[in-house]
Formats: C-alpha cells, structure tokens, sequence
C-alpha cells in the first residue's frame, strides 16, 4: 500500500514515541505542523501510538479542512486547546498515560495548561525526539532540498555580475539578497533554538569574517547591534581581502546552505593554502558521509586535516572558533544532526548536511567552502555543480 506523505512522517514518529515510552503527542509549532501537513495552520494534530491522527484548527478561520485529507471526524475547528480533550473522548479513545509536547518552543503558560487538561497523563518534552525524527528524509523531502539547490545554484553563477567598484559589504550583501528573492527564493530563514536568529545569510569581507558572533553559526560579522552577525556599511570590499558570500536558500520550504569565496585580484598565498585544505577536509567529509559512520569521528578527522597542515588556529574562525565542520538542514538551518565533538550519533542514510570547512585568517578574511550533501551508501551526494574555488571578481 503506498503511504502518503503524511503517513509516512507520522510512523516515523511513532517510531520515536515507542522508543521514549509515549502513548501520544501534540504538535504545534509552525515547523512540525508544516512538517506533517505541508502547510501551516495555527493549532494542534495529536498523534496517538496507534489509529488515526486528529488535526485542530483555531486560524485561519476559514481553513479548509479537507485540504489534510484526514478521515471523517478528524479535523475540528476549536476556540480553545480543552476542546481536543472532548473529541478524542467522544471518538471513544481514552487519555494517555503518557503525553508528549514541544517543551523547548512551548510557553510555560501553555505548557501547565495542558498539564491540567491531560492531569493523569505523564508529560514528556518531545522536542529533541521531533527533531530527530526529521533529521532522515523522505523522497519527498529529499527532492524539495534539491530543488532549493538547483534555484539557489543558479543565483550563485551570476554573483559575479553582481559586483560594482566601490561597493560595501552591505551592498554587495543586499544585491544577492534581491537577486535570490527574485529567483525565488522565500526569504524565511528559520532555526532552531530561542537564542538563534538570522537573515538569509552574510557576505563578510576581511577582518569582519573575525568578528565574533553570540550565535552558534561558523562565521561571525559585526552585523548591526540587533542583529550582531554579517555584513555591515561601514566594511568596503578591498584588494587583498577575502569575500565569503554564505547564503541559506529556501526556495521550496526546505532550505540548503551554500558558501563560496571571492576575491578582488589576487590574495595572499596563505589565502590559497588555506582554501585548499579546506577542500581536502570537505573531500574527506564527503567520502564518509555514510550510513553507520559516527559524526564525532568526521569531526575530529577534519580537525586532523587542519592540525596536520598548520591551519588549527584558523579552522572555523580565529578569535572565537565553531566546534562543528557541519550541520543538518530541512525546515531550519541547523537540524539534526551535527559533526561536532561528543555527538556519537551514526549517520544515516536520507540526512542532509551542510559541510562547511572554513578557514579566517586576521588582515585577510574568511576562505573556505559550504555545500549540502545527502548521506548515502556511496558517500554524501553533492547537490551543486559550482566550483569550489576562490572567484576574482576582478578577472
């Protein structure tokens, strides 16, 4: 029998609930709710271990129901959460013993509320178990990433075009910017985590690829102080310096992230040492983005390439360093899972990663490059044809 989309997210949940002991789950936030239903409505879908899921609709008040193609009897419009517990006792199903909810996104406030209504129900924070069960992709999913790729490939071809003497990085920043939307490109950049926030991306040139960031992205910028990351007015794009240009698409819902390095005329040959081991770790990476493989050992191997060719002190950034070479991307910029130190995780077939070996060297900027692959038997499957290597704007 063929799943639909749906069903087949669904069992993958229910595969982690089995694993944490649940009887149920709610969903709520925009990005499992678009997750499950590819569309967004504001409301709640409980899950229960077995049968058939019910959706709850508060907004928009004329949604239409039928557009999530659950059974009769299964999608409600509701004026508050309480009501869910009169439907599914009046669908004759009785409350879990266990409960699963989004506790790192959920309102303390929301969070108790569903305690009392579920009072003999044991709740559990589900959040981390959801991510996981995104982080393995369905063809479905799979084609929507490559798709952004493709869209987001075609604008990257054309950044040279972009290029104007005298430019800032802000300018420059602000032309691949409209160029992308007018591509298609959505504009939204989600992530996870309360303290995570940016924009579609950053062109950082010289000495601000150094800036640190609060956030836990690989390149800092100063940024403006509300928004401390990336580019800024003030830098102009100088002979000498690196420009790296690293830009989420989101051309479909589902995001890729995409890096590359450019110069105006030539930079000194550290740049291009730098650049190249670079490629060596993402080479390596990209050889061993396999099923079973551990994302601490691709980590700690990458880590080795640059320590072996004296490029450790500029390996993901030089005043403050990320402690990752690489991420999972889908709905957010920074899914599950990791390639960082302590994450025992296996890799398995169906992740999406971002691989982004970079390298920022003080009086010069940031070199390097960031490519999304998709594990498989044979080693990550890049999903870009563009060159890797460091483009003069100038040339």
């Amino acid at each position: 029998m063929i799943q639909t989309e749906r069903e087949l997210k669904v069992l993958k949940i229910r595969e982690q609930m089995q694993r944490n002991q649940l009887e149920a789950c709610i969903v709520s936030t925009p990005v499992n709710t678009y997750y499950l239903h590819q569309c967004i409505f504001q409301g709640y879908t409980y899950i229960p271990l077995e049968g058939e899921v019910f959706s709850f609709v508060r907004r928009p008040s004329d949604f239409n129901l039928k557009a999530l193609q659950l059974q009769d009897g299964h999608c409600h419009f509701i004026r508050k959460p309480e009501q869910i517990i009169e439907v599914i006792q009046a669908a004759g199903l009785t409350l879990p013993a266990s409960l699963g909810l989004e506790g790192e996104e959920m309102p303390q406030s929301q969070w108790a509320r569903f305690e009392k209504m579920f009072a003999t129900s044991q709740i559990k924070n589900i959040s981390h178990m959801l991510r996981q069960a995104r982080s393995v992709k369905t063809e479905y999913e799979l084609e929507q990433i490559r798709q952004s790729a493709r869209l987001h490939e075609a604008v990257y071809r054309n950044i040279p075009s972009f290029y104007r003497p005298g430019m800032s990085e802000k300018d420059f920043c602000i032309e691949i910017e409209y160029q992308m939307r007018k591509g298609g490109c959505l504009g939204l950049f989600r992530c996870y985590g309360i303290d995570m926030e940016s924009f579609m991306g950053s062109v950082v040139a010289g000495d601000n690829a150094a800036a640190s960031s609060p956030y836990d992205f690989a390149l800092g910028g100063a940024g403006h102080p509300s928004n401390p990351i990336g580019a800024t007015q003030e830098t102009a794009l100088r002979e000498g310096q690196s420009i790296l240009v690293d830009m989420c698409g989101n051309f479909s819902g589902y995001l890729d992230d995409l890096s590359r390095c450019y110069s105006l005329g030539k930079l000194p040959d550290i740049a291009y040492r730098a650049h190249q081991v670079a490629l060596d770790i993402q080479a390596y990476v990209q050889e061993n983005l396999r099923p079973g493989v551990i994302c601490e050992d691709l980590y700690n191997g990458a880590l080795k390439i640059a320590q072996e060719a004296g490029m450790a002190e500029y390996f993901m950034g030089c005043r403050q360093q990320a402690k990752f070479v690489g991420h999972g991307v889908g709905l957010v910029i920074n899914e599950l899972p990791v390639l960082a130190p302590r994450m025992k995780e296996p890799l398995q077939a169906g992740m999406v990663l971002a691989v982004e070996p970079k390298m920022v060297i003080e009086g010069i900027g940031a070199v390097g490059v960031e490519n999304t692959f998709i594990v498989t038997e044979n080693g990550g499957e890049k999903l870009v044809s563009l060159s890797d290597e460091i483009i003069d704007l100038l040339a």
